[in-house]
């Protein structure tokens, strides 16, 4: 496991975490330099000095604690507060070969870390700049094509107006083609820039940015394993003068032994790793539809004033930036601030208290029972009565628990669907159809007739004047019922689907199929087969082309 693949979006947490590794080395060359100089005031200052150097949070506080860099700082610590004695023969040679050679190494390590982050931010500046430009194509590209759309209107106005020129006219269509032919042109830079943009971020996301991760990863190590060997120096130098206390400083060298640069670049992957999924593809945006679609067209998305409805203009734009400096969040109960993997293993840690904190209760509850049989059957022991708040306080807080331990394995479970969600995104998108529709697919005859109701609903409540009116088209039903014969646009199955419900009709992934009906809401959507064969399929499977 690397970097670049598990790590892809946390560039500040990889910041953070090459800047605190050599800011370990920069402390342990400084802890060894004032080491020197402790030890000619013999045993206390030493003492004092190792206290200094702890870490201040306790282990199961500390995340660092969990890199083997750390575990072996620390142990290194203790060993040398267990031999706080003649440590003036020593200082000299620490003085040379711990702390001259890792603080050259430390500059090395400072300037190549810098050289790979300034390649990361010109990177993500690139990719905004193209991103910018895509907004830029986009916007003209509508601005166009409604400019394009309003000259075609006027020119159509000025041609049924008696009243208007013959050269009113001409010039009216002249000026609806040249916007028509502005708006195609808009159009083709558009999506020339998207098809730009996408190369680009695809290059960024999967082959830029993972290289300069895999470079970091390669660098911390590499300063992981040199921190481990300065660690190892130490242990040699106590070695060579001092055998008395080689058992300390074996252990000492068992620590230098014990950091693995592999393992703890997996510790920092399991602390950090997001579980998102890579940003998709930028969709096409098409606002030429309108220009291209008949007046008699009844697509539920055009509105009923006739104007086109630009599509897009509300959309909630998709994180893009993993890269840049992230707002300050709010810290909620469910650990929903978090990434996905993150709030996982938070949930998982909190239910696990509470089941501890539970079994506690249950315990006590138990012992308080048994000591209240006890008094009423020895009664000179104590009064029962004076168990049944402490009995009560305990019923109380098991209710309390179990409610909590409820709500987050509901929090757990949610969190834990995400994780394999965006698991399978990242494994490759389109891999696994969606889920179809939790709503029943409409009936048959609901087609031919909107006016018809489910028996379910019918049985459960009256119809009231306003569920009458709430069925689309329904006073043109005689005018559509010879229409719903004809195709409305046509669509390609992009996921098998086996239609064993009633209503449902089964399709072949990349089969061509005819739209009879569009969504309306519930997330089915009428095709025809071209071998026979009418019913509704999932919305989601399929994608749709109106004529």
């Amino acid at each position: 496991m690397d970097w670049g693949t598990e790590l892809w979006d946390q560039f500040e947490v990889l910041e953070r975490h090459t800047q605190w590794g050599l800011d370990l080395l920069d402390r342990y060359v400084k802890f060894v330099k004032e080491r020197t100089e402790v030890e000619q005031a013999y045993a206390k200052q030493l003492r004092s000095l190792v206290k200094k150097y702890l870490p201040k949070r306790p282990a199961k506080d500390d995340p660092e604690s969990k890199f083997s860099q750390q575990q072996s700082f620390v142990q290194i610590l203790q060993e040398v507060n267990d031999f706080a004695g003649q440590r003036e023969l020593v200082a000299e040679n620490l003085s040379v070969r711990v702390c001259l050679e890792l603080a050259k190494y430390s500059q090395e390590m400072k300037q190549e870390r810098k050289m790979h982050f300034q390649e990361g931010r010109r990177a993500q500046q690139q990719l905004e700049s193209g991103f910018k430009q895509l907004e830029n194509s986009k916007r003209k590209f509508e601005r166009d094509c409604r400019e394009a759309e309003k000259a075609a209107q006027t020119a159509e106005r000025l041609d049924q107006d008696i009243n208007a020129t013959k050269a009113d006219v001409e010039k009216a269509k002249q000026q609806a083609h040249l916007r028509s032919h502005m708006a195609e042109e808009s159009k083709n830079e558009y999506a020339a820039q998207l098809q730009r943009f996408n190369r680009d971020q695809s290059h960024f996301y999967f082959s830029q940015m993972p290289q300069i991760f895999d470079k970091l990863q390669d660098m911390d190590e590499r300063r992981a394993a040199h921190l481990g060997a300065g660690y190892g120096l130490l242990s040699e130098a106590e070695l060579q003068v001092v055998p008395i206390i080689a058992k300390c400083l074996e252990g000492m060298k068992v620590a230098a032994d014990a950091v693995d640069a592999k393992n703890d670049s997996q510790v920092l992957i399991e602390l950090h790793k997001s579980g998102f999924a890579r940003p998709g593809d930028v969709e096409f945006e098409d606002f030429s539809q309108p220009m291209n679609r008949v007046p008699s067209d009844s697509s539920l998305g055009t509105p009923s004033d006739g104007r086109p409805e630009l599509r897009g203009s509300g959309r909630s734009r998709a994180k893009r930036w993993p890269f840049g400096k992230k707002n300050k969040t709010v810290v909620t109960e469910d650990f929903s601030h978090l990434p996905p993997e993150q709030q996982r293993k938070r949930l998982q840690q909190q239910l696990e208290e509470r089941n501890r904190e539970l079994q506690k209760e249950v315990d006590q509850r138990e012992a308080l029972k048994k000591m209240k049989d006890v008094y009423e059957k020895t009664p000179q022991m104590g009064d029962p009565a004076s168990l049944e708040p402490r009995i009560t306080e305990t019923l109380n807080n098991i209710e309390r628990l179990k409610l909590e331990v409820q709500k987050y394995e509901a929090w757990l479970a949610e969190a834990e669907s995400r994780v394999l969600s965006n698991r399978g995104d990242s494994l490759g998108r389109h891999t696994r159809p969606p889920d179809p529709p939790a709503s029943a697919p409409p009936d048959s005859s609901s087609s031919n007739n909107s006016g018809s109701q489910d028996p379910k609903e019918s049985s459960e409540e009256p119809l009231s004047e306003e569920g009458q009116d709430a069925p689309i088209y329904t006073e043109f039903d005689e005018d559509f019922e010879e229409e719903s014969a004809s195709p409305i646009g046509h669509c390609v199955a992009i996921y098998h689907f086996e239609g064993s419900s009633e209503g449902t009709i089964s399709m072949a992934e990349g089969e061509d199929l005819s739209l009879m009906e569009e969504d309306k809401g519930d997330g089915w959507t009428r095709v025809r087969r071209k071998q026979g064969g009418e019913g509704y399929v999932p919305t989601s499977y399929l994608r749709v082309t109106l004529n």
